[in-house]
């Protein structure tokens, strides 16, 4: 039976930490007081692979983690020490590296390849030339540039043969070979390899879709091919003839130009892929082809090895990545919930400020995004971070209409990185067109204009409407809302299309216009938003949106002013009616910065008169080291706030994460168009301002003021974490001070010495020798820790306290302060005390009072005992920025 988890630890697993280190860390887990280890994808994936995602083979462990053999080690460990796990899961997504045999298969056989129904592909190509062909965006250049270059060569492995370009193989289409053989036995004089080269141009065609074509190429080729291994065997002159045959047509630019235009597939330059891909990717990388899993046969086959640990205990629940990928997600969650009825799954579903998971999914809840906003908006100073926008527009002169940057960002990435997705789309709604006369005059233009549009116009990530063919519509008022919200935006901002053609999009969104054509847009359309609002949002605006950065989080709204008292009980309270044991977290693999980083970031919304002073004189300081023009405000603007977060970061880490981060913004460069100049002179700055005493000394000046605020910040939202509706995770190293950055700076080595070492002294001190001794301890990160072992020995003490019938109820408090105390009871015996602006309260809290519930508490953070009644703030905070209270049977 699998046990829902109490606590989890995400772990990154890959070669460098695999499943041996995660086998050898497992007890201090345990000793840290973590129910479940929660570990990244480990089926097998690319090679190389530092996150899993890219997976190659549903079947197989990951090699490169150690396997098997190690795998099973890790589990036994784990069961030994009486640990669960939560494995993330791919379902969306396979990457098609060469060792993805199923993807070879389509490649070699096209249409009629035995796992075409795996792929989202569209063989129906409006574009003649891609029809039944795979166009593969791999070539360094031009087609016929790196064809006349040589670069591409015609090879074999015994009877598979195979174009190579470079370290990539792609494999012939069989039949395609029986010219390369029938030359190959004139100059052996064979007659059997003239049989079979015969044999391989009677095979069915690729484009033969139906079961028994399928069927007979899969069975004949193979049986060729093995008839041709043991020719090349006992007749060498055959083998040697087979390679003069390959020299040949590797020597002739026509010839190979020929074979190539016979394969299922287009080899073409990279930035193709921009207008003409045929495939469904994850968002905009190329080499993960989207999966069908709406289809049953491909769900049961990609998930059999996941059931099965299901099955047999191994794991107690998944973690489901990017759900909106997929074209049902609530039938997709129906139909693994019928596998692992009582298994824990949380979906990694992205939620803007104000929408909530449907409650019909039948999930425990999201992966943590959403509770992560709802903290980082809680410690920001309302009016300071208002008045941090002038400052910004100030010394940038960018604009500062964030829902206008959002709307300009997300249709570039349409035009230009998404443009194929939105040419397919276009091409199904001409079909729509073409068959209702009141529409049928339309452009492809105009229709491409309006799809972006509306898109654009979106403010969640998707709708999730299903046109049903046997059985009830699915949709929603919140669709209708929402669909209906977008349109009405498109039509004021992009007014010179004829309104009728919006109209008639949001009939067909809403299932007022229905049809075989329309359901299939609206299934697609709804995909194709998802990875428009990613891109353009997450990918683009946070990093050229540089307000206040910490602000720019996976789910949230930079331009949000804050989050009052008020609407933070009344997120917690939804939160406890519809999913109590939703993960809660504050850092994950991709947040943009740890929370510790956020925290302190937050402080700067406190002192806007203050930071306005210090960028200022810090340009001023800086000046002599840009290099003409560079680096630009914006960007100077981000790295000074960057450095705050961060600090101390050494240059190397600082240049490399600048670099990605420019490259995302894509204003002075990007990752397909690189400015070396603007790089250069970027990194020349950070190496010239991180050696320039007179700016250290007052970047460090600066830190060492906010830095005990930043601290009491990053307490209060661990605690609260720990207290709230939901189950908390916890991101690997992040149970002492961090300060890193996206990924891969999150994804650096963690010291797991250090953190058993404080751990095990920890352990050993009761809370009142804890405390007496805070502020030496204070920087080592001994009080994030101590506040989460407390935490977690808690909630495994009293489950009950936290569990979907836990109570959540807001602390009565009364004072000039209490708009910054966060207080709440669970259960009835958990009372958690936290506090927001540290840096304006500066630890005062002049005859602030929190109503405590009847009965004797103590502080499990101090020691401290309490009895039930009015209790001054200041008596409970005094020895510890935060308290956590339970009552004493």
């Amino acid at each position: 039976m699998p046990r829902t988890p109490l606590s989890t630890y995400r772990l990154q697993i890959h070669a460098g930490f695999d499943f041996r280190a995660a086998t050898a860390m497992a007890d201090y887990l345990r000793d840290l007081g973590i129910t479940h280890m929660y570990s990244s994808p480990y089926l097998q994936a690319q090679a190389g692979s530092m996150h899993g995602y890219d997976v190659v083979d549903h079947h197989t462990v990951n090699q490169e983690l150690g396997g098997r053999e190690e795998h099973e080690r890790l589990c036994n460990r784990l069961k030994e020490l009486g640990l669960g796990q939560i494995l993330d899961i791919v379902p969306n997504h396979m990457s098609i590296s060469g060792k993805n045999k199923i993807w070879l298969d389509v490649l070699e056989n096209g249409p009629s390849s035995r796992f075409a129904s795996f792929f989202d592909i569209d063989w129906n190509s409006a574009e003649q030339r891609l029809r039944d062909k795979v166009m593969l965006p791999v070539l360094g250049d031009q087609y016929g540039r790196v064809l006349s270059k040589g670069e591409l060569k015609v090879g074999r492995q015994g009877s598979a043969f195979a174009v190579q370009y470079f370290e990539n193989s792609y494999p012939l289409e069989p039949r395609s070979t029986a010219h390369l053989l029938t030359r190959a036995a004139t100059i052996a004089a064979s007659d059997t390899l003239n049989f079979l080269a015969e044999s391989f141009r009677r095979l069915p065609s690729p484009d033969s879709t139906d079961r028994l074509s399928q069927h007979a190429r899969h069975r004949d080729k193979t049986v060729l091919r093995g008839m041709l291994d043991r020719l090349c065997s006992e007749e060498e002159g055959v083998c040697k003839a087979i390679d003069e045959t390959l020299a040949e047509v590797n020597g002739s630019t026509d010839a190979l130009d020929d074979l190539l235009n016979q394969q299922n597939y287009r080899l073409a330059f990279w930035r193709t892929s921009d207008q003409e891909l045929g495939y469904r990717r994850f968002f905009d990388v190329n080499n993960l082809v989207g999966l069908r899993q709406e289809r049953e046969h491909v769900f049961e086959e990609t998930h059999e090895l996941i059931f099965h640990w299901l099955q047999e205990g191994v794991l107690d629940g998944v973690r489901v990545d990017h759900p909106d990928g997929l074209r049902d997600p609530s039938q997709y969650f129906e139909r693994l919930r019928k596998h692992a009825p009582k298994a824990y799954v949380v979906a990694e579903k992205i939620l803007e400020p104000g929408e909530f998971l449907r409650t019909t999914w039948p999930v425990e809840g999201t992966t943590g995004y959403d509770f992560m906003n709802v903290c980082n908006a809680l410690l920001v100073h309302p009016e300071g971070i208002a008045e941090l926008e002038s400052i910004y527009r100030d010394f940038t002169k960018m604009p500062t209409d964030f829902p206008q940057i959002a709307y300009e960002k997300k249709s570039a990435i349409e035009r230009e990185t998404l443009a194929s997705d939105v040419n397919r789309l276009a091409n199904l709604f001409v079909e729509i067109c073409e068959n209702n006369r009141d529409f049928r005059d339309f452009t492809r233009s105009e229709i491409r204009r309006a799809i972006r549009a509306v898109a654009a116009c979106f403010g969640v990530y998707r709708t999730y409407v299903v046109a049903a063919s046997d059985g009830p519509d699915e949709i929603t008022d919140e669709d209708r809302q929402q669909i209906a919200e977008a349109v009405a935006e498109a039509k004021i901002r992009k007014p010179d299309i004829d309104t009728s053609l919006y109209d008639f999009m949001a009939d067909i969104l809403s299932l007022r216009n229905r049809g075989p054509l329309e359901s299939e847009f609206i299934a697609r359309f709804q995909q194709f938003t998802s990875p428009v609002m990613a891109k353009g949002i997450e990918d683009t605006a946070f990093y050229t949106y540089n307000r206040h950065v910490g602000m720019n989080e996976v789910g949230g709204n930079p331009s949000r002013n804050g989050l009052a008292l008020a609407d933070f009980h009344s997120y917690q309270e939804t939160m406890q009616a519809t999913h109590p044991i939703t993960m809660t977290a504050l850092s994950t693999h991709d947040t943009k910065r740890s929370d510790d980083v956020r925290a302190r970031l937050a402080v700067l919304a406190e002192i806007p008169d203050r930071f306005r002073l210090a960028i200022r004189r810090w340009s001023r300081m800086n000046h002599s080291f840009r290099t003409g023009r560079f680096p630009d405000a914006n960007s100077e603007y981000f790295l000074y706030q960057t450095l705050i977060g961060a600090w101390p970061i050494t240059v190397e880490r600082a240049q490399e994460y600048m670099t990605k981060a420019m490259r995302e913004a894509k204003l002075e460069t990007a990752w397909t168009a690189q400015n070396a100049d603007f790089e250069d002179a970027m990194h020349n700055f950070i190496a010239s301002i991180l050696q320039h005493e007179p700016f250290i000394t007052d970047l460090e000046a600066f830190v060492a003021r906010i830095n005990r605020a930043g601290r009491i910040n990053s307490l209060s939202q661990t605690l609260i974490k720990y207290t709230a509706p939901g189950m908390p995770d916890l991101y690997q190293g992040s149970e002492l001070w961090d300060h890193s950055l996206v990924d891969p700076d999150n994804r650096r080595p963690v010291d797991y010495d250090l953190r058993r070492w404080l751990l095990g002294e920890i352990k050993n001190l009761s809370p009142s020798e804890f405390t007496e001794n805070l502020e030496s301890r204070f920087e080592d990160g001994s009080p994030k820790l101590w506040t989460i072992y407390q935490a977690l020995r808690l909630r495994n003490e009293r489950p009950h306290a936290f569990g979907a019938e836990a109570a959540y109820v807001p602390c009565e408090v009364a004072g000039p302060r209490v708009d910054n105390v966060v207080a709440f009871t669970r259960g009835g015996e958990v009372l958690s005390l936290t506090q927001r602006f540290p840096y304006k309260t500066a630890g005062a809290w002049p005859v602030t009072t929190l109503v405590v519930p009847p009965g004797r508490w103590t502080n499990r953070l101090t020691g401290i005992t309490v009895a039930g009644g009015r209790v001054r703030v200041g008596n409970l905070l005094d020895r510890f920025p935060v308290a956590l209270l339970v009552r004493e049977p």
